[in-house]
């Protein structure tokens, strides 16, 4: 009895060791373990960036960079911080006509132990694994760095009540009131804050990966679930006045409209590390030289997830988005779009039935991967003075005659959109596309690279408004196209959620489903470029276009709800209120 007792355990805990070896080296999320060279550093691993409009400080920018993917909450004794001997650094690019970024931001850590006696993390108010940083800033480009927090706190793991509220531990009120300690003020004007938190991105990881496998409704036996759920990240939270990051020093309040251009930043995040890593045969920290190397990135997210196929994703981390053009092929025919394709392998899909792409819009116009897509216009008269005429954009639109996202997919990554025929809602364009239209988009920083672009003039929409929806763009578009506050002209209004993804990254967007959606071709269908069962009378919002626009990728929303105020991401999950049966 007592070996078969011993056996059932051992055999439980091999199947639970395996569980854990395959979620770590399979498990990808927006960033998350994304190419197979930064699966191995996960504290140099980017996992999701965000940029958006303070909703309770509309006159400031957040930006939110996060670290370090599925960090158990019960994962001691060594629980994850921000690494020593990297560069965690946040650019921002405000002037397309300087290469590169102006303005980088900088983060370096340091880790010592305050009670090298104990094997404990907390004891006694002292800490171990103790991590400060210093923040340093650049408004040239890089050339020259300032220092302007010189040594901020990040706030210990939320390890248990003992530990963090405990006379034996430091005895504080509360997890929120360290969070609310360590948030400091830059030298410069900047608000900020770096600690764990609650990983705030959604998604099935599960059906994802499992080809495509999405389960948007689930049921009893097989429900979606949030793969990211419960798990912890590391945040770099930074609110920059409006001020600051417009490249001419102005305020929002000087902006000439709500779509103003002069208003658009780019932003990304990177990781670095040292060439040179020499380990020490007595056991002590190993020493780092040489030049340093970027070894992650993030702009937009699922780039280097669902766009850069394997064999280029490591490659991709290590480009600097000034040379992206080289992956532009991916973005033009984007290898989702073959499962949304029945005369491909749509059929080998069923999860993404309700996403087919338009092969006959307007009865001419095919946007399947290969297909002319709007070649068929170069040139003519009736693009002259478009986005989509030579001399105004260049040949990047329309290249060649079998790329046909090259005109929605690839400028949402790679230059944002502007606010011009034909990127324009199909409100009061008649059924001519290639009318002047309905402005709900104006994000436009044509320096050719994956960033997330934010037009810092849009205001914002107020997460208790009825109208506020985690669909971002998409939403803004059908409120515009179907609603009578906003499609009774074509005139600039500011239509709710003009101020989500991809203008900018809100916590709350919904970032999976609306990717999934955009490459199933509903933005082409918000300009015009409706689906092929739209008959030329009637309303276009068609059974095809219901069908998209109803479609979820599994989880809409966060397992845990986001703070009102700075630093918006909610506290990390705290390790004895952990368990595996809430988190599988």
């Amino acid at each position: 009895m007592k070996k078969s007792i011993l056996k059932t355990l051992v055999l439980k805990a091999i199947l639970i060791a395996g569980f854990f070896l395959m979620f770590w080296s399979n498990g990808f999320a927006s960033s998350h373990r994304e190419a197979p060279l930064i699966s191995n550093d996960p504290l140099a691993d980017n996992t999701d960036l965000y940029a958006f409009r303070s909703p309770d400080n509309p006159n400031t920018i957040t930006i939110i960079a996060n670290y370090i993917p599925f960090q158990l909450p019960d994962g001691g004794p060594n629980w994850a911080s921000f690494g020593e001997n990297i560069r965690y650094e946040i650019y921002v690019d405000n002037d397309a006509t300087k290469a590169g970024a102006e303005i980088i931001y900088r983060f370096t850590f340091t880790v010592k132990n305050g009670d090298g006696s104990t094997f404990f993390n907390i004891r006694l108010g002292k800490e171990n694994l103790q991590t400060t940083y210093k923040l340093e800033k650049s408004t040239n480009g890089g050339m020259t760095f300032t220092t302007v927090v010189a040594s901020g706190m990040v706030p210990p793991p939320n390890i248990g009540a003992r530990s963090i509220q405990g006379a034996a531990g430091l005895g504080a009120a509360s997890y929120g009131a360290l969070v609310n300690s360590a948030i400091t003020m830059a030298t410069s004007g900047e608000k900020v804050f770096c600690g764990p938190s609650d990983d705030p991105f959604f998604v099935d990881l599960a059906g994802v990966f499992d080809l495509g496998n999405f389960r948007p409704t689930g049921n009893s036996k097989n429900p979606t679930k949030d793969g990211v759920a419960r798990f912890n990240v590391h945040s770099i939270v930074l609110q920059i006045p409006i001020s600051m990051l417009q490249k001419s020093g102005k305020d929002v309040s000087m902006a000439s409209t709500i779509l103003d251009a002069d208003y658009v930043i780019g932003v990304w995040a990177a990781a670095s590390r040292p060439e040179i890593k020499t380990l020490s045969t007595s056991g002590g920290n190993p020493t780092y030289s040489g030049n340093w190397i970027q070894v992650s990135r993030l702009g937009m997210p699922l780039t280097n997830e669902a766009i850069i196929p394997i064999g280029d994703k490591d490659k991709w981390n290590a480009t600097k988005p000034a040379n992206d053009i080289q992956f532009a092929k991916y973005f033009s025919n984007p290898e989702l779009a073959l499962y949304m394709d029945d005369s491909q392998f749509g059929s080998a899909v069923p999860s993404l039935n309700e996403l087919r792409i338009q092969a006959k819009s307007l009865g001419s116009f095919d946007f399947r991967n290969g297909k002319p897509g709007l070649w068929s216009l170069k040139g003519t008269p009736a693009v002259a003075g478009t986005a989509l005429d030579d001399a105004v954009f260049g040949t990047i639109l329309l290249p060649d005659n079998k790329s046909p996202r090259a005109v929605d997919i690839l400028p949402a990554f790679y230059t944002g959109v502007p606010n011009m025929i034909p990127y324009q809602l199909a409100t009061g364009k008649n059924g001519n596309p290639l009318a002047a239209g309905k402005p709900f988009i104006n994000n436009f920083l044509p320096t050719l690279g994956d960033m997330l672009r934010l037009n810092m003039a849009v205001p914002v929409t107020p997460r208790t408004s009825a109208d506020f929806n985690s669909l971002g763009i998409v939403y803004a578009a059908v409120l515009g196209l179907t609603d009578a506050r906003y499609n009774g002209d074509k005139s600039i209004q500011n239509i709710p959620n003009m101020d989500g993804f991809p203008n900018g990254r809100r916590l709350e967007d919904d970032v999976t489903t609306i990717e999934l959606q955009a490459v199933s071709g509903v933005v082409l269908a918000a300009i015009g470029l409706w689906y092929d069962d739209y008959s030329g009378t009637g309303s276009p919002v068609t059974f095809r276009l219901g069908k998209v626009l109803g479609f979820t990728a599994g989880p809409t929303a966060n397992d845990i709800a986001f703070k009102t105020s700075f630093p918006y991401v909610a506290e990390p999950w705290r390790g004895t209120d952990y368990t595996m049966k809430e988190r599988f």
